[in-house]
């Protein structure tokens, strides 16, 4: 590992002019680091933010934002299938995924410049380029949109901040260059009437999901023998029951070895030797931290099978250089990102030291239907407890919004309850508006809610969520 600069660059080092020296140099404008320069800003820090690309990270602009309005417009193929039973003639409808691809990055591109002004009004400068440590202090900033090539400029930070998050990960198989990876489905204009996805994670899933929606044809290709693992099982295979309903083609334990052709019109070839003829490849088959460029041995950073370890202070081994987000690889997820930034500069700049709780952190697939969960699932409390030390409770129904379309598989709501103490360790949910209401049952389980503090509480008739505390012994 490299611990310090070579002579050409300490020598680079020497030159840096006072305004160029913060107290602060956040490496990446993704969640995390906006919200750790802005809240170290609003302390008093003088802050600088580096990002070669838009400002709002992974997230903002092609992550959960994006993803969520083509949830949401791909949801509108039920909506609309729907509307007869209750009683709405509609006529016939047809979808322009152009349309919706194009209002959908309009939309990214305001919040783009939404963030740009949340930072100049928080005081803190945005420099433009891709960062490089030289050092442990110091970083050059260059390639930035709309520089002249060879254009640089160092930093100085008495503390920096790593949040350069994730980049999907492109498997190593014949033609993979031929596929997309998910930053890649925000920027098509048009889809084809065929798509094969390889994976069976969230992303994967949810793409999916999006991509029947708008009328594309998904052939989808898991690894293993279930989607969504790390999941509660039983969750996912509700999940896999409604996916196959809605006429995505699933095949377990297989995947591609090989895409040829030219885009649009693709062959992709099965680990079984099958020739797939497709529109497009998605490759969602996993992410990793985005390290490409910024050199942290020059600091003397250590970084761990391609991440960065931080302890629960989010510093790394090199006492005034930290890192949160999925740089970190720990909990991936926008919300932990963010509360690792703010809790970094409420002890270091606030006087307000606070560490992020990683134990109870709810999560969501935006599949049709929609997963969510908090806790432990039915495995891993049994892996804790033992089977004799945990109880479940569940209920499986048509929720009422489908009492006369009859056409959704039904609702899966779960409590894991751990015996002695009837406190909910899990709260699952496989649904409409899972998220939503898993969001609040987060608050109970992380106050340590019982079965009994469910049961005592009156239920919210006729809805989804009653279910939750009208389970019976």
């Amino acid at each position: 590992m490299t611990t310090s600069a070579d002579p050409a660059r300490s020598s680079a080092v020497l030159s840096v002019a006072d305004h160029d020296r913060f107290d602060l140099v956040v490496i990446g404008a993704g969640s995390g680091g906006l919200a750790a320069a802005k809240r170290a800003a609003s302390h008093g820090a003088r802050v600088a933010v580096v990002e070669g690309d838009r400002v709002g990270g992974t997230c903002v602009i092609r992550g959960c934002v994006p993803k969520k309005l083509l949830v949401y417009g791909s949801a509108y193929r039920h909506l609309l299938a729907d509307a007869a039973s209750y009683g709405w003639s509609v006529g016939q409808h047809h979808c322009d995924p152009s349309q919706l691809l194009a209002a959908v990055r309009a939309e990214v591109d305001r919040l783009n410049g939404l963030h740009i002004g949340f930072l100049e009004r928080a005081g803190v400068e945005l420099v433009r380029g891709w960062g490089r440590f030289l050092d442990a202090h110091h970083l050059e900033v260059g390639g930035g949109p709309g520089q002249a090539d060879g254009h640089r400029r160092l930093l100085r930070g008495e503390r920096l901040l790593i949040s350069v998050g994730g980049r999907p990960h492109r498997p190593s198989i014949p033609g993979a260059e031929l596929g997309w990876v998910s930053d890649d489905m925000f920027l098509l204009e048009r889809l084809p009437q065929r798509v094969l996805i390889v994976g069976g994670g969230f992303i994967a899933c949810e793409f999916a999901c999006i991509l029947r929606g708008l009328g594309v044809e998904v052939d989808q290709f898991v690894r293993g023998d279930r989607l969504l693992r790390g999941f509660d099982r039983e969750l996912s295979a509700a999940v896999h029951e409604g996916m196959e309903a809605d006429g995505i083609t699933l095949h377990f334990a297989q995947t591609l070895t090989a895409i040829a052709g030219e885009a649009g019109q693709l062959t992709a070839t099965t680990c079984q030797g099958r020739q797939e003829p497709c529109g497009g490849v998605l490759l969602a088959t996993g992410r990793q931290p985005f390290l490409g460029g910024l050199d942290p041995a020059a600091a003397g950073v250590a970084v761990e099978d391609g991440r960065i370890p931080v302890d629960a202070d989010q510093c790394t081994n090199v006492p005034h250089i930290f890192a949160v987000g999925d740089v970190t690889d720990r909990i991936n997820l926008t919300p932990v990102a963010v509360d690792e930034g703010r809790a970094f500069a409420d002890s270091v700049y606030g006087g307000r030291p606070r560490q992020v709780d990683h134990d109870l952190v709810a999560s969501a697939v935006f599949s049709q239907p929609e997963l969510a969960t908090v806790g432990l699932s039915e495995e891993e409390a049994v892996a804790r407890l033992g089977a004799e030390g945990v109880r479940l409770y569940r209920a499986r129904f048509r929720s009422m919004a489908q009492a006369l379309p009859q056409r959704c598989p039904r609702c899966l709501l779960k409590l894991v309850v751990e015996v002695n103490s009837g406190r909910v360790l899990g709260c699952h949910m496989v649904g409409e508006h899972a998220a939503e209401i898993i969001q609040m049952a987060a608050i109970a389980i992380g106050m340590g809610a019982t079965k009994a503090d469910f049961d005592r509480t009156m239920a919210l008739h006729p809805t989804v969520a009653e279910e939750f505390v009208t389970m019976p012994d």
